[in-house]
């Protein structure tokens, strides 16, 4: 998508009416989301979730269709969030800082005394791989949805899990078993085992704690750094190095495991799109595996689960080389975020297995039953600014928000709703946006729908990265790695760059609006109901564009066909100005207001002088700006 400010007038367009109707239709909502449920299965009567978000409102849908009632935890500014008015009760456990909130682990324990909740839920993050918290709960005799504390502790431990993992014959990325004491014995150790090597926290997770070291200068300043990160993220400063694995995908196996002894693998989930360690498009399957390797991997990661007898959903994430050799990870001894895409290939819900395991059952299914049903794509939708690092958090209010529900096979996850505010105290993500298809194809081309469609306003969101990411060449042919950001974007992300054709089609589009926002202004008996559908042929620099749709300017979102292929736009109406979003590019008309500065409690309106890009803007509203500070970068 792309912004495009069309102001009161169009030089070198030549605007003529070929075709004028009249249409009115009905929305209709499909969304995928079904799992078969036995009533006769008894689970438990109350969960309590220990999350917040999309994660708590994921847990609470499939309660819902169980029959169990629900408890949501909230910090004071989480009052009256989405997973608080879906959950049955609510009970506030502290202000908003996690400290004092959702890690706040006596007020949890209140809460879940003060309902009578038979188990808690963990989602992922905060509590949900944390074994004291388990054991209080089972001391307690609260069931806790996950692992036991033996798995956690041994999955949790970067070193103790590489050498479990070792003892159950899953391949491991060669390096130092032990604890590195000190900058000098890491740089003992990276020599034998030769550079590139990987120091990371032992303790770690999120790419916290990590650093890549090419030499003994940057071995000695990346223990540093890494000890210090671990020892403030994870209250350990353990360190452990190992070999770097240069250019690998990042692949994961779903693993599900009862308390009986039995485990299966539910296929992989291809992450190597990632920026600072951290996931940003996911797929089930990959592209990249065969069968064989498929089920080796498989294999070797329920061979992981059973050696620490693990009960639950789990995942086991591999480092694969372009060779297909594979080096375990970790493993996250909770509900991975992007599980939907497994449930959309397998149809199974994850939730529901982890509930269904944690009260005693054993698995329903044999490793034969698990499919491969089509293919599935997770965008993580952020409120961020991707053009600073691939993604730094933007925090506001979403003054207006509409997920793409309308199209099948389309699934978001979210925990927000319009007018939420996104604040500076959790993690900036909007949504999981899920598409689906027989092919990968048609799942790429209904994620690229999808985004189009997706109306997010009031926050600087992530949008324009990810749909340039999946129409990518290298991405769309499946070659890519965990260094793809860095390979195609080396300079950072800087937007979509129009072609010659697109400029046009952008330039006929805005004067196609201009045209019937005029006639709505003047009360034209066109538009009955806010709706026109009219055929426009454009001319500009001796170029015919033809441009026709359904121009309703009450909505959000403008399907049209420009030349005969389909296009969904956006459109914003403010102040007698247009905006369009059109493939991720904002654009201003010379004229056009860009910003409004009070002072001495006068508002005083900042216009574009030229019509050009938009490079980067540098404040937000309600900042506090000085003479001679840079606002709005044009190019």
């Amino acid at each position: 998508m792309a912004a495009y400010r069309s102001a009161a007038g169009f030089q070198r367009v030549l605007l003529a009416f070929k075709h004028v109707c009249l249409k009115q239709r009905c929305g209709v909502i499909i969304c995928r989301y079904s799992t078969v449920y036995d009533p006769n299965e008894k689970t438990f009567d109350k969960i309590l979730i220990a999350n917040r978000g999309e994660i708590a409102c994921r847990v609470i849908k499939t309660c819902k269709k169980m029959g169990i009632k629900t408890v949501a935890v909230h910090s004071d500014v989480d009052s009256s969030a989405v997973h608080v008015k879906m959950a049955d009760e609510a009970v506030c456990v502290g202000p908003a800082p996690t400290s004092k909130s959702y890690l706040n682990m006596d007020a949890i324990m209140n809460a879940v005394k003060q309902t009578g909740a038979q188990a808690v839920h963990p989602g992922y993050g905060f509590l949900s791989e944390n074994k004291e918290f388990a054991k209080r709960l089972a001391a307690e005799g609260v069931t806790f949805i996950g692992p036991d504390t033996h798995a956690i502790q041994a999955m949790g431990d970067k070193i103790e899990s590489k050498l479990i993992a070792k003892a159950a014959k899953v391949n491991t990325i060669p390096g130092f078993d032990g604890v590195v004491k000190d900058a000098e014995e890491a740089v003992k150790i990276a020599g034998e085992i030769g550079y590139p090597v990987m120091i990371k926290a032992s303790a770690g997770g999120g790419g916290k704690g990590m650093r890549i070291s090419w030499n003994d200068e940057e071995t000695r300043e990346g223990f540093r750094f890494s000890s210090q990160e671990a020892a403030s993220s994870f209250g350990d400063d353990r360190l452990l190095i190992e070999k770097f694995i240069d250019n690998p995908r990042h692949i994961e196996i779903q693993v599900l495991a009862d308390k009986h002894g039995n485990a299966l693998w539910l296929n992989e989930r291809e992450c190597s799109i990632q920026r600072r360690n951290q996931k940003v498009v996911e797929e089930a399957p990959s592209t990249f595996l065969d069968p064989d390797t498929r089920r080796a991997m498989g294999e070797q990661a329920v061979s992981l689960a059973k050696a620490v007898k693990y009960s639950s959903a789990g995942t086991v994430e591999f480092l694969v080389d372009s060779q297909k050799n594979f080096y375990f990870l970790e493993m996250n001894t909770r509900l991975q975020v992007e599980h939907p895409i497994t449930e959309c290939i397998t149809g199974l819900d994850l939730v529901h297995q982890m509930i269904r395991i944690a009260k005693g059952y054993k698995l329903q299914q044999k490793q034969s039953d698990i499919p491969i049903n089509g293919w599935a794509i997770e965008s993580r939708v952020y409120a961020e600014d991707p053009y600073k690092s691939f993604g730094l958090p933007s925090i506001g209010r979403l003054s207006q928000y509409q997920e793409p529900l309308n199209l099948p096979n389309v699934r978001v996850d979210s925990g927000i709703q319009e007018g939420s505010d996104i604040s500076i105290y959790y993690d900036p993500m909007i949504s999981k946006l899920v598409t689906y298809g027989k092919t990968r194809e048609e799942a790429l081309k209904k994620m690229e729908e999808a985004l189009d469609n997706y109306v997010i306003r009031g926050v600087t969101h992530n949008i324009p990265l990810l749909r340039e990411i999946i129409v990518h060449p290298r991405f769309v042919s499946g070659d890519i790695s965990t260094k793809f950001l860095p390979e195609v974007y080396p300079d950072g992300f800087k937007g979509h760059m129009l072609t010659a054709g697109e400029r046009r089609e952008l330039l006929a589009t805005a004067a196609a609006l201009y045209v019937a926002a005029q006639l709505r202004s003047q009360n034209s008996g066109l538009f009955l109901c806010n709706s026109i559908i009219t055929d426009f042929v454009v001319e500009i620099d001796g170029e015919k564009v033809e441009v026709s749709g359904e121009w309703n300017l009450a909505s959000a979102l403008l399907p049209i066909t420009i030349n005969g292929k389909h296009r969904n736009l956006q459109y914003s109406l403010r102040n007698s100005c247009c905006g369009l979003l059109f493939f991720g590019v904002l654009k201003v008309a010379e004229g056009q207001e860009i910003c409004v500065i009070e002072a001495m409690k006068m508002q005083n309106s900042m216009t574009a002088a030229k019509t050009a890009k938009v490079k980067s803007v540098h404040c937000k509203a309600g900042d506090t700006v000085g003479e001679g500070d840079l606002l709005v970068e044009l190019e």
